[in-house]
């Protein structure tokens, strides 16, 4: 482990996995729109999602997707490792009150190069609605 508490590469092995969950609030999608500046009326206009395919709102993608980040810096491989890649596949919307469990599991460690290879996947009460693959930069022990 790393002084502030995230492993480092040493320490990873494939099949390593970690969780973490979070409810979309109502607050979530609307500070989501201000700061990103998505203001799709699907995310925020109840009688226009209700025309949609969806048939109501729903959440913005990437706010949905950063339970993965949250994961990554928080679980597994924790505090100090930095993002360098994600690829994202949208399988099911996520609407204001769901709860997005994030899954996140190693798949190949580099500790030459202090990279590692996770799987994510995001599921709401069971039911897949994000999958793919995150490359990260980690620590590693005595640097």
């Amino acid at each position: 482990m790393n002084e502030l508490g995230g492993y480092n590469v040493e320490d990873l092995k494939v099949g390593m996995s970690a969780t973490y969950a979070k409810t979309i609030t109502e607050a979530d999608i609307v500070l989501f729109a201000a700061v990103s500046g998505d203001n799709n009326a699907v995310h925020l206009n109840e009688e226009f999602a209700k025309t949609t395919v969806f048939g109501g709102r729903i959440a913005h993608g990437m706010l949905s997707a950063s339970v993965i980040s949250a994961a990554i810096a928080g679980r597994l491989p924790g505090p100090g490792t930095v993002y360098l890649g994600q690829n994202l596949q949208f399988r099911a919307p996520v609407r204001p009150g769901d709860t997005v469990q994030a899954t996140i599991t190693v798949t190949e460690v580099n500790v030459a190069r202090k990279r590692v290879n996770l799987s994510t996947e995001c599921t709401v009460a069971g039911k897949t609605v994000i999958t793919g693959e995150a490359l990260v930069m980690v620590t590693a022990a005595g640097t």
